[in-house]
Order: C-alpha cells, then sequence, then structure tokens
C-alpha cells in the first residue's frame, strides 16, 4: 500500500535551487546489488555503437562481470579489449578519481593492463585529479551512446558483486584473488530518454576538466534496452541534483545538501533511508527537528553495523553515535530507528547504497551518503522522482513496491507480509518490528559510548569536513554543534515555508 499523497502537495524538486535539470525518462529501472548490474552493464557495453563513458570513484579491471567465470579472459580489461577489437569506431572512455593511481601502477597486472588499454586506438583510460585537495570524485556514471545512463552506488570494483539473497557462503562472492568477499548490498539506477542526454552532458564536462581527449559528438541511436531488464517507471520526469566544490573556473553546487533538508521537511509518513553514513550535523538536526513535532514521521535508517577502515571509523561511526543519541534525547514517539542488516548466520552486510523514499511520493538514488564531504566537498550526482511532477502521476505505488522489495530483502521476509503488515499498522516502524526476527534480518544499532579520540575526531570533523577549506579551518569555527543549528534554523524555515504555502 502507497502513502496517498495529499491534493495540494507540491513538487520539492525545483530547477536552479535543489536540482540541476529536470528531464524526460522513458524507461528508468531501479537495479538493486551488483550481480544483476554487472550483468546488464555487461549486455549495455555489447549493444553500445558509438561511445561508452564510465565515471567512478573506483575501477578495477580484474573484476569480472559474470563471476561464474573466472579465467583471464573474463576480466573487465580482456572484456574492454574485445569490444574496442569488434567496434574500433566505438569510443571506450574511462575516468577514475586520480586516489591510488600510484598503487595500480606498482601492480604488474594493473599496470599491464593500463599499458595495453594505451596501446588500443579506442581506449582512453584518465585518472581525475582536478578537485581542491581532500576532496573526491565519488560520482558512479555510465553513458551508453548518450541515450542510456547509470547512476547510483555502485562503482566497477572489486568487493561490490553480491545478490539480494547475501548468502553466508556464496562461492561466485570472490575478490579479485579469489579470497571470499563480505556480503554487500548496493543499488543503483538505469534509465533512457531525454534524462541520458542530460548525464552524458554531466559526464562530458567531467572527462574535459580533467583534460580528456574531445568526444566526438554521438551519432542519434535507438537506446538498446536490455530484454531482461525490468521496467519499475515508464515516461516519467527525473530530477538530477548535484555536489560539486568549487576548483578554477568551476564554481561551487550544493545542490544534494539542500534537497535532502527540503525533502526531511517535506515527510507526512515516513522516510525510509539506505546509506553507508550518517554524520552530517545538518542532516540530523534535521531530523531531530522533525522528532519534536507532536506527530513525527517514522524514519527508518539501514546502514552498516560499522565503516570500513580504521580511519573511517574514526571518523564516522563516533559522529554517528553522538548524532543518533542527540536525536534520540528528543524522538519521545521512539519513531526514529537505525538498523544492520544481517545474513541467515548472522554476518553483517555491509550496506552501500544511497537512496531515500519519502511517502512513497519521493525517491531518490544516487552517490551522495549523509556525510559532510558528500554536501560539499566531493563530486557527487543523485536522481530523483518526485510524484508531484505532472508527469510522474501514479508513480506512488512502483515506489511502494520497491520500498516493499527492500525491506523484504532486508527482513528475509516475503514482499506479501511485507504489504500487508505495513497496510495494517500505517508504519515504517512497527512494520520492521513486528516483522524481525531470527536469521536473515534488521538488527538495532547499538550506540555505543564513543572514546576520547573517536570523539575529537568526530566532533571537530577533522576527516570529514563540509567544504574544501575545512582542512585548514580553525577548531572553534567548525563542528558537529555548529553544523547542527545550522541544520536546525534551514529546516525550520523550509517547514514554515511548505505550511504557509499549503493553506
Amino acid at each position: 500500500m502507497a502513502v496517498q499523497p495529499s491534493a495540494a502537495a507540491k513538487p520539492v524538486v525545483e530547477e536552479g535551487r535543489n536540482c540541476w535539470r529536470i528531464a524526460h525518462a522513458g524507461r528508468v529501472s531501479v537495479v538493486v546489488d551488483a550481480a544483476d548490474y554487472f550483468h546488464y552493464v555487461r549486455e549495455l557495453c555489447e549493444e553500445a555503437q558509438n561511445l561508452l563513458l564510465f565515471i567512478g570513484w573506483d575501477f578495477d579491471s580484474r573484476i569480472t562481470l559474470e563471476p561464474g567465470d573466472r579465467s583471464r579472459r573474463a576480466r573487465l580489461s580482456g572484456f574492454f579489449l574485445r569490444l574496442a577489437r569488434r567496434n574500433p569506431r566505438r569510443r571506450i572512455a574511462i575516468l577514475k578519481w586520480r586516489f591510488g593511481a600510484l598503487k595500480q601502477f606498482l601492480n604488474p597486472t594493473s599496470a599491464w593492463t593500463l599499458a595495453r588499454w594505451a596501446a588500443t586506438r579506442a581506449i582512453e583510460f584518465k585518472f581525475d585529479g582536478a578537485h581542491p585537495a581532500g576532496c573526491s570524485h565519488h560520482q558512479k556514471i555510465v553513458i551508453v551512446d548518450d541515450c542510456l545512463a547509470v547512476c547510483g552506488g555502485i562503482d566497477l570494483a572489486s568487493g561490490r558483486w553480491d545478490t539480494p539473497e547475501h548468502l553466508d557462503d556464496d562461492p561466485k562472492r570472490l575478490l579479485p584473488n579469489g579470497k571470499p568477499q563480505a556480503p554487500w548490498h548496493d543499488i543503483t539506477m538505469l534509465m533512457d530518454g531525454d534524462v541520458a542526454a542530460a548525464l552524458g552532458e554531466l559526464a562530458r564536462d567531467r572527462w574535459d576538466i580533467a583534460g580528456g581527449k574531445p568526444l566526438p559528438p554521438v551519432q542519434t541511436v535507438e537506446p538498446q534496452w536490455p530484454d531482461d531488464v525490468p521496467v519499475l517507471f515508464e515516461n516519467v520526469d527525473l530530477a538530477i541534483a548535484r555536489t560539486r566544490a568549487p576548483y578554477g573556473n568551476v564554481e561551487e553546487v550544493r545542490e544534494i545538501e539542500t534537497l535532502y533538508l527540503d525533502m526531511i521537511a517535506a515527510a507526512q509518513k515516513f522516510i525510509y533511508i539506505e546509506n553507508q553514513y550518517l554524520t552530517s550535523a545538518k542532516i540530523a538536526a534535521a531530523i531531530a527537528t522533525r522528532m519534536r513535532e507532536a506527530n513525527p514521521p517514522d524514519i527508518v535508517v539501514i546502514m552498516p553495523r560499522s565503516a570500513e577502515g580504521w580511519l573511517e571509523q574514526k571518523a564516522m561511526d563516533a559522529a554517528r553515535v553522538q548524532l543518533a543519541r542527540a536525536i534520540g534525547k528528543v524522538d519521545k514517539g521512539d519513531r526514529f530507528r537505525i538498523y544492520v542488516p544481517v545474513t541467515k548466520g548472522g554476518t553483517d552486510i555491509y550496506v552501500h547504497a544511497k537512496l531515500m523514499i519519502v511517502d512513497d511520493r519521493l525517491l531518490r538514488i544516487g552517490s551522495a551518503n549523509l556525510n559532510n564531504r558528500s554536501l560539499g566537498l566531493d563530486s557527487e550526482c543523485d536522481m530523483v522522482l518526485d510524484c508531484a511532477l505532472p508527469a510522474n502521476k501514479g508513480s506512488e505505488k512502483a515506489i511502494a513496491a520497491l520500498r516493499t522489495r527492500l525491506l523484504a530483502e532486508h527482513l528475509g521476509a516475503e514482499e506479501k507480509s511485507v504489504a500487508e503488515t505495513f497496510a495494517l499498522s500505517g508504519s515504517l516502524v512497527d512494520t520492521v518490528e513486528a516483522l524481525r526476527g531470527a536469521g536473515k534480518t534488521l538488527e538495532l544499532l547499538d550506540l555505543e559510548k564513543p572514546g576520547p579520540l573517536d570523539k575529537l575526531i568526530a566532533e571537530n570533523e577533522l576527516l570529514d569536513p563540509e567544504h574544501s577549506e575545512g582542512f585548514l579551518e580553525p577548531l572553534q569555527q567548525r563542528g558537529l554543534r555548529k553544523r547542527w543549528r545550522e541544520g536546525r534554523a534551514r529546516v525550520a524555515k523550509r517547514l514554515a515555508r511548505r505550511r504557509a504555502t499549503s493553506r
């Protein structure tokens, strides 16, 4: 059951304010987990006629798109070479953030791949360091002939492949070196039409700024939608939101931050979130502002139990605990919950997805996390479907079906059971609590009190600054408390404005 929109519902997305562009899509598919995604990418690559443009935070030529085949020939490195031989006029351009470039050159396998690609006229691989110090390029975009595009959270990298079943022992879930890989949950969006051309424009801009050779105009072709890719939406309008740090002639863009705050303010019944991090004090303050209301929306967040790596744990986990505890102090109705998905055997599933659903009328999928970096420091790109746009009328049922599917995946339950439980309770939190059980399920995150070092790093945003100058900003001018106050003030203004316009 989808939440019924109010008759006076107005679009949240607004070009020039919280998104760059709103463009039409003929077909849209939401791809859950990388097993299907890698398979679809292979099909898209083989059907491309003129151009394949890959924009990624990470890119590993050692992975295979069909993990059942572990031969050297099946690796991405050889796959691209075969594509180039079959159609030398088809340009294959790959843009990867430059972090780890030295490591790739020192790795014999990777270095040999880069050398072979460099000797192939149809392939160009480029490391992208066109950003301020301390920033990263975090977008994950694939462009096919400017008529099909992918945008979301999945990189063509090692450690990503998994199925929605997230089996404890999946013989196909292996790293390139043959060692077992931990369970991994992710999500992305595949689309065609004008919105794909718009994403192509964005990706070409990134390519040009990075110093890539000019990409020739693509001859108009009919989009080759793979037969086995399910279509979730047809003939809808999608908004594109970005984050971009100022660099040279590149102006700062903070559409993603504005849109996150607008979506939180717009919620009536619930917000469903899947995200890798929750360390932005502005976002947490926006949530706390809603929790103070007499009848707040349910907010369910699906996250990993801990960040990857020692540094990320110091920066992200402690900040999440402090912000979640602060939200809990004003959450008198216990409507805010953070859950961790686990396998049937109790192994944590790492959540890398970046998704937000508001009242089944707003759907957002992209690369942006709920941390400071994604709001103002790193390059990001998110896609948003707003049911209040005229072209999107009636899309609520499809969004509700996606939400139901995701909850069923995490809870180890049948989709029918999830839908019926939500229809009876009308509460997202109550639905999750009713279906949580043994085996594959969602566990409440234990908010352990951080140690002194973790607390210092988190409170002063030492590893998660909000803007490119943040690394040099005096400690007294930064911190969770300052961002918290800013977030509360901004959301209060948004709520007042929405209530005034709905009268």
